[in-house]
Formats: structure tokens, C-alpha cells, sequence
């Protein structure tokens, strides 16, 4: 599956294909985020989502994947990706992540932020900042002239001077016709290494960095993945493609 010979590189038919997608899930993470708010539930979220998959005439990306149930994934606090909405209520205080994306005409976006709810404490606040500027820092590697390994590293090389645990077991990927495909790109990595960049290639990149370790673990619902030591943790994602240029960020 990691193989050179099986990342593909997109047609102008199907770039704009996720460029639709990307577009779409963006405004659909604007919604939710307008809903946030102490007091909502995580199913609350889910169902915004639907009703905007609908009216977008859409097909979500996560509803039925390897057999997850919804259509987006919900984390709060110590939750780093993965959870699952339910009837839980959010407080002030709180954290969430949200992880979504649509399919059009057979392609994907992937799209994740982190925000607060209500008021927040200051070093969670930094985290979502941090969080957010390190998936620049990364994008601005996603050039024809760098490799996998120079968009770890600028995630690395930011997160880990500030202190933060960088998430290592789960990483970003390629994109297309399947949500998760060839190459796998962590969080982590040297300058220069790993597959190289080609103009047509699309990535989704997500960096997800913990208050406290980088150590996590699965929770029992098979899903739900969360700090070992209970910290905050924030994720953010966005797919990108690679051109002759400036990288292209779809899901804005």
C-alpha cells in the first residue's frame, strides 16, 4: 500500500472533484462550529452535519467506514481522534475536535479543527493555536521540491520545542478515491526523506499534539483514541494538493 507505485497523481477532472469536496466540508465545519456551544451535545453536531451532507447532495466520507457510525468524529478534551457522538453534553471549558469529510463523484476531503467552548483556560487556547500554526507550518512543505519527511519535520521541529507531546501513532495520508491512501504522512520525520512530492499528488495532513505525552491509548469502544495521562489534546487537518507552485488548500 506505501509503495511509490501506488500514490496516484489527480487529472483536472478529479482535482476538481475535491476541490467541490474540500469546499463543501469546509462550509459544513463552519455550521458546526456556529452550534458550539456549552450545553449541546456531541449528537447535536452529528445531526447539523447530516442535515448539510443532504442539502449539499453529498455522501459522507466517515458514515459507514470500516464500519465507524456517524458522520463526524467528536473529541473532547483528553480525546485525541476518533469519538463517537452520543447524547454527552458539552461544558464550559471543554475542548472538541471535530473530524469530517464528503465524497463528490467518488473522491474525498478530510477535515478536521479544534475549538473551545465557552471560556477557556489560556494554555488551551495556546494548544489550538500551536496545533493550528504547526498545519501551516507543515502545508508550506507541501511543495514539489520536498519530501514526506520535510512536512513531519515541521511539525516536529515546532511542536516538540514548545514542550507539547506530538502524537506519533497516528498520522496524516494521502487522499482521493479512498479517504486513506498512499503515502501515510507523520507528524515527525527528517528533511528530505521519504517519498517525494509530485504536482497532481493530494494529502491530508493532521498534525494532533497532546498538553502533556505523546503516549495514547485505545479506548474500549474500539474507537476512541485518548491521552495516556488524561491531558488535552487538540487535532487539525486540512487536504492539500500538490501543484508546480504553492501548495493548494481545498477544504477552506
Amino acid at each position: 500500500m506505501n509503495g511509490l507505485s501506488s500514490i496516484t497523481i489527480k487529472s483536472d477532472k478529479e482535482i476538481s472533484y475535491m476541490r467541490e469536496a474540500g469546499r463543501i466540508i469546509a462550509g459544513i465545519m463552519n455550521k458546526i462550529e456556529e452550534a458550539i456551544e456549552p450545553g449541546i451535545t456531541t449528537r447535536e453536531l452529528d445531526n447539523i452535519s447530516r442535515k448539510q451532507i443532504k442539502l449539499n447532495k453529498v455522501k459522507s466520507a466517515f458514515l459507514g467506514l470500516y464500519g465507524f457510525p456517524d458522520t463526524i468524529c467528536v473529541s473532547i478534551n483528553e480525546e485525541i481522534v476518533h469519538g463517537i457522538p452520543s447524547n454527552r453534553r458539552l461544558n464550559n471549558g471543554d475542548l472538541i475536535s471535530i473530524d469530517a469529510g464528503v465524497i463528490v463523484s467518488g473522491f474525498n476531503s478530510d477535515h478536521a479543527k479544534t475549538f473551545p467552548v465557552g471560556d477557556c483556560d489560556k494554555k488551551d487556547v495556546d494548544l489550538i493555536y500551536d496545533t493550528s500554526k504547526s498545519l501551516d507550518l507543515a502545508i508550506n512543505k507541501c511543495t514539489a521540491d520536498c519530501s514526506v519527511g520535510d512536512i513531519g519535520h515541521a511539525v516536529e521541529d515546532y511542536i516538540v520545542d514548545k514542550g507539547y507531546g506530538l502524537v506519533r501513532n497516528y498520522t496524516g495520508h494521502g487522499i482521493g478515491k479512498a479517504l486513506h491512501e498512499p503515502p501515510q504522512v507523520p507528524n515527525f520525520g527528517k528533511p528530505g526523506y521519504g517519498v517525494k512530492l509530485r504536482p497532481g499528488m493530494t494529502l491530508a495532513i493532521e498534525p494532533m499534539v497532546n498538553l502533556g505525552s505523546d503516549e495514547t491509548k485505545l479506548c474500549d469502544d474500539g474507537w476512541t483514541v485518548v491521552t495516556s495521562d488524561g491531558a488535552k489534546s487538540a487535532h487539525f487537518e486540512n487536504t492539500v494538493l500538490i501543484t508546480d507552485g504553492k501548495p493548494e488548500v481545498l477544504t477552506v
